[in-house]
C-alpha cells in the first residue's frame, strides 16, 4: 500500500522481498553463467569468446592477436563482468590438460598441469581453433536466435549451431545457487558414433550405447579408470563418480632396486602438488620404501620417478600411494544442463537427444534459409529471362523512358515483373547481353530450380534431414577423431587391499634378541636328517642370537607381545624379506615399541573372531584368557594387551577356542596341565590368575595347547629333546606346583616346551644364528622323567637358543629309518637313563 503523508515509500513484507530477490538472483547466476546449454554445452562466458573471435576474425588460419584484444571485445560488448574471468575461461579452453579438445588456439604461456597460472593476457596472443570453427559454422544462415547484449546495443547468439556434441565432448563444470554441474569429456568419435546409433534408432538402449558406441569418459589427461560401475549409473541417473587412478608401471634398475614411473595422471591433478604430497607422506613415514623422488617431466610427456628400497615390494608401495595420495581420485559426475532454459539432470541418451534435436532444427533452418536465398536469386533470374526474351522492346522502353523510376514502372507494368525484378533488369551490365551470359543465365536459373527442388525435398521428409545430419557428423569425426586416451579397466576395484596384491606363500619370520627381524620363504631350509650340522640361517653379531621365530603366511597378520604386556601387529609381508644370511632391519622401524620395551611373544593370526581366545601367561606363572576379537584394531602406537605386577613379563600367548588344556613348562623342567576354562575370560588390560606355582627361581619358559593323542616335546639348550605322550601328564586344578618332566643336570635347562603331533617339523637355531630343521617323527619317544636323545650337533660353548614348529612341505627328503633307529639307540645308551 502507498502511504498518502509519503507517497514515494511503499511498505512492502521483508521475507517476501528477500525471498523473491534471492530467487531472481539464483535464477541469473542459473541461467546466465554457471550452467551449460543441452544443446552446445557452452556457458555464456565460453559462447562470447568465441562468438567475440569470430567476429574478429580470429579463425584458425588467420594470425595471433593479443588475448587482451579479446578479452576487452569480451567484457565491451558481451559480458558485463571482471575481465580476470573471462580470460580464465579463455585460458582453460586453450588447455590441451583441461579440454579433450581445445576451443581456442593458444600462443604463449597458458599454465601447465603443475598448477602455473598463464602469463597476463597483454603477453599472450589466441584464435579460434580448427574444431571451435565447427561450432560457430553457418551461425549467419540464420541457424539460431539472437538476443539483445546487457546495455541493448549489440545482438549475440543465445546457442550455437555445435556441428559436434560439445557437451559431452569436452565436458563442462560449474557451481551455481543451490545445485552444480559437473560433467567428464568423452571421446569425440565415440560420442558422435553415439548420436549416429541413437539417429538410426530411437529405441536404443543405454546398455546398447555402452557396449557398442560411447564407452565412457575419456580425460585429456588419459589415466586408467577403474571399473563400469560408475560409469553405468552416471549414464543411466545423469549422476554418479568413477575412479581414476594414474598410469603407472614398475621397472627394476641394473643395481636391483625397483621403481616407480607414473606417466599419466587423473584428470584434474595437480602434479607439483601430488609430488609435494608423497614427499610429505614419506617425510611422516606414512608410506615407507621411497628412496628417491623425482619430476622427469619434458615436452615429449609426464614422468614422475619414484625409486625404492631393494627390501620393500613395489605392489605394496604403489597401493599405499593410491591410497593416500591423488594417483587415485574419484570424479563425481553430475550431468546437469539447461534445456529450454531450465536446469535439468540428464542421462546420457537424454543428452544425445538432446542435441540431436537441435541439430534438425539448425538443419532445418539453414535448409529454410537456403530455400529463401535460391527463390529470392531465381526470381531474379526469372525477370532477367523475361527481359533477354524481349531485349529490343526492354532497351527501347528504358531509352524513351526519362528516369529509372519511370522506367522500372513502365517494365512492371508491360511485362507483370516486380519491383526486385524491373531494378534487376535497370542494373543488368551490357555485358549480360551476350550469348554466353544468356547461357550462363540459364544454366544458373535451373541450377536454382534443381536445389528449390531438394530444398523443398528436404524440409518436408525429415529422414533427409537425419541423413544431412549424420552425413556431417561423420565427417567431423573424419577430420577430428583420434584414439581414446583413458584406459577403461573392466571389473576395477575401490582400492585393493595390500594382500591382493601379495602372493599367498608360507614364510617363517625371525626376530633376534637385538631386536632385528626379517622374513624368507619357509622353502629356504631344506629338511635334514636328524643330527645334521645345519646351515646357517641368520646372520648376527657376536652378542646376538635369534630369540623368536614364527611360522605363517603373507597374508596373516602377526601380533607381537612384549615384556611390557603391549601388543603390536603387522601383516607377514610388511615384515621385510632379506637373504637367508642377512641380518634384517631393526625391529623398530617396522613397530613403533619404546626404547625399554623387547618382544616376548610372537603369533601369527588368520582371523580375528570373537570365538577364539588369546591366553597369556607371565614369566611369573600368571595367566590370562581374552577374546581374540579384543586385538582386531590395533594402533600403531600398540594397545595393551595384560596387565603386568611389578617385576613381571610377559613370556607366552597362544590362541585356543576355550575348550582346550593348557600346559606350561618351566626352566628346571616341571609342567602342569589344567583346563583352561578354570581361567576365566577376563578384559584386555586385566592382571589374570595365578597359572602355576613356581618353585625358587624358577620361571616359565613356554606355554602350549594340549591336545588328546599329542606328545609334549622337551629341548634343552645342549641340543638333547625328547617325546613324552600326553596322557602322561595328569590333568590338575590350575595354580599347582606342576610335576618333575625332565631330567636335568647342572649345565642343562629346558629352553622350550611344545605340544607336537609327529605330523610337523622343527626349527633350532642356536645362539650363534645356526638352524637345523628335522622331523619332529625322528626324535625318540620316552618316558617322562628321561633327557632324550640329540638333536643337534653342537660346538663348544654354543647352546640352542629357541626351537619352532614348521609345517612339514610336501618335497621333503624322506628320513633312512634305519639310520635314524641306529642313531637312537647309540644316543640313547649315551644320554637317556631311567630313573
Amino acid at each position: 500500500m502507498v502511504d498518502q503523508q509519503r507517497p514515494n515509500v511503499q511498505e512492502i513484507n521483508i521475507g517476501q522481498e528477500m525471498r523473491t530477490s534471492f530467487l531472481d538472483y539464483a535464477m541469473s547466476v542459473i541461467v546466465s553463467r554457471a550452467l551449460p546449454d543441452v544443446r552446445d554445452g557452452m556457458k555464456p562466458v565460453h559462447r562470447r569468446i568465441l562468438y567475440a573471435m569470430n567476429d574478429l576474425g580470429m579463425h584458425s588460419d588467420k594470425a595471433y592477436k593479443k588475448s587482451a584484444r579479446i578479452v576487452g571485445e569480451v567484457i565491451g560488448k558481451y559480458h558485463p563482468h571482471g575481465d580476470s574471468a573471462v580470460y580464465e575461461a579463455m585460458v582453460r579452453m586453450a588447455q590441451d590438460f583441461s579440454y579433450r579438445n581445445m576451443l581456442v588456439d593458444g600462443h604463449g604461456n597458458f599454465g601447465s598441469v603443475d598448477g602455473d597460472s598463464a602469463a597476463a593476457m597483454r603477453y599472450t596472443e589466441a584464435r579460434m581453433s580448427k574444431i571451435s570453427m565447427e561450432l560457430l559454422r553457418d551461425i549467419n544462415k540464420d541457424t539460431i536466435d539472437y538476443a539483445d547484449n546487457y546495455d541493448g546495443t549489440e545482438r549475440e547468439p543465445v546457442v550455437f549451431p555445435a556441428r559436434f556434441p560439445n557437451l559431452l565432448v569436452n565436458g563442462t563444470s560449474g557451481i551455481a545457487v543451490g545445485m552444480a554441474t559437473n560433467i567428464p569429456p568423452h571421446n569425440l568419435g565415440e560420442t558422435i558414433d553415439a548420436v549416429l546409433a541413437v539417429s538410426e534408432d530411437p529405441e536404443i538402449t543405454i546398455d546398447e550405447l555402452m557396449e557398442n558406441h560411447i564407452y565412457g569418459p575419456d580425460f585429456p589427461t588419459a589415466g586408467q579408470i577403474l571399473g563400469r560401475s560408475g560409469i553405468r549409473k552416471a549414464f543411466e541417473t545423469g549422476k554418479g563418480s568413477v575412479l581414476i587412478r594414474a598410469k603407472v608401471h614398475i621397472e627394476e634398475q641394473s643395481n636391483g632396486k625397483p621403481k616407480i614411473i607414473a606417466t599419466e595422471l587423473p584428470y584434474q591433478v595437480n602434479k607439483a602438488k601430488l609430488i609435494e604430497k608423497i614427499a610429505e607422506l614419506v617425510r611422516d613415514k606414512r608410506i615407507d620404501g621411497i628412496t628417491d623422488l623425482r619430476d622427469e617431466s619434458d615436452r615429449n610427456g609426464l614422468r614422475v620417478v619414484m625409486e625404492l628400497r631393494r627390501d620393500v615390494n613395489a605392489n605394496v608401495v604403489l597401493n599405499n600411494l593410491y591410497k593416500y595420495t591423488a594417483l587415485q581420485t574419484t570424479f563425481g559426475i553430475n550431468t546437469l544442463a539447461l534445456v529450454d532454459g531450465q536446469p535439468k539432470v540428464l542421462n546420457i541418451k537424454q543428452c544425445l537427444e538432446h542435441y540431436l534435436e537441435h541439430q534438425k532444427v539448425i538443419i532445418k533452418r539453414r535448409t529454410a534459409f537456403e530455400l529463401r536465398k535460391a527463390e529470392a536469386r531465381a526470381h531474379i533470374l526469372e525477370g532477367l529471362r523475361i527481359a533477354l526474351d524481349h531485349l529490343d522492346e526492354v532497351i527501347s522502353l528504358i531509352r524513351n523512358s526519362k528516369t529509372a523510376d519511370i522506367a522500372r514502372e513502365e517494365l512492371i507494368e508491360r511485362f507483370g515483373l516486380t519491383e526486385k525484378q524491373s531494378q534487376a533488369i535497370l542494373d543488368m551490365r551490357l555485358q549480360r547481353l551476350t550469348g554466353l551470359e544468356r547461357e550462363k543465365i540459364e544454366n544458373e536459373y535451373s541450377e536454382l530450380i534443381q536445389l528449390i527442388n531438394e530444398l523443398k525435398a528436404i524440409l518436408a521428409d525429415e529422414e533427409k534431414v537425419l541423413e544431412i545430419i549424420r552425413e556431417e557428423l561423420s565427417e567431423i569425426k573424419e577430420k577430428f577423431n583420434d584414439q581414446r586416451r583413458t584406459e577403461i579397466i573392466i571389473g576395477g576395484a575401490d582400492f585393493f587391499e595390500d594382500e591382493d596384491l601379495i602372493p599367498e606363500e608360507n614364510i617363517v619370520i625371525t626376530l633376534t634378541h637385538q631386536g632385528y627381524i626379517k622374513r624368507l620363504p619357509a622353502s629356504t631350509y631344506r629338511t635334514q636328517k636328524r643330527g645334521g650340522r645345519g646351515i646357517q640361517g641368520m646372520g648376527t653379531n657376536e652378542d646376538d642370537f635369534v630369540e623368536h621365530l614364527v611360522s605363517t603366511s603373507t597374508h596373516d597378520t602377526v601380533l607381537f607381545f612384549t615384556n611390557k604386556g603391549k601388543v603390536y601387529r603387522s601383516k607377514g609381508y610388511e615384515v621385510p624379506e632379506f637373504s637367508r644370511t642377512a641380518k634384517g632391519i631393526p625391529i623398530i622401524n617396522l613397530l613403533q615399541i619404546e626404547k625399554d620395551e623387547w618382544i616376548n611373544a610372537v603369533i601369527s593370526v588368520n582371523e580375528f573372531s570373537s570365538d577364539w581366545y588369546l591366553f597369556f601367561t607371565t614369566r611369573h606363572g600368571i595367566s590370562k584368557r581374552t577374546e581374540l576379537s579384543n586385538f582386531a584394531n590395533i594402533r600403531k602406537g600398540g594397545l595393551i594387551a595384560v596387565g603386568l605386577r611389578e617385576e613381571d613379563e610377559l613370556i607366552s600367548v597362544r590362541l585356543t577356542d576355550g575348550t582346550k588344556d593348557i600346559m606350561i613348562g618351566t626352566r628346571n623342567g616341571y609342567l602342569i596341565r589344567f583346563p583352561e576354562d578354570q581361567v576365566r575370560s577376563m578384559g584386555r588390560t586385566a592382571a589374570g590368575v595365578r597359572g602355576i606355582s613356581l618353585r625358587g627361581d624358577d620361571e616359565v619358559i613356554s606355554m602350549e595347547i594340549l591336545d588328546e593323542g599329542v606328545q609334549v616335546m622337551h629341548v634343552t639348550n645342549k641340543g638333547v629333546g625328547k617325546r613324552t605322550p600326553e596322557d602322561q601328564y595328569r590333568i590338575t586344578k590350575r595354580g599347582g606346583k606342576g610335576i618333575f618332566t625332565c631330567k636335568l643336570d647342572d649345565t642343562n635347562h629346558v629352553v622350550a616346551v611344545k605340544a607336537v603331533t609327529g605330523d610337523e617339523d622343527i626349527m633350532l637355531i642356536t645362539v650363534a644364528g645356526v638352524l637345523i630343521r628335522i622331523p619332529v617323527e625322528s626324535i625318540s619317544q620316552t618316558g617322562r622323567n628321561t633327557r632324550g636323545v640329540r638333536l643337534i650337533r653342537l660346538q663348544e660353548e654354543e647352546e640352542v637358543a629357541t626351537v619352532a614348529k614348521i609345517e612339514r612341505e610336501e618335497e621333503e627328503e624322506e628320513i633312512d629309518e634305519e639310520v635314524t633307529e641306529s642313531l637312537e639307540e647309540s644316543t640313547n645308551d649315551n644320554l637317556d637313563q631311567e630313573e
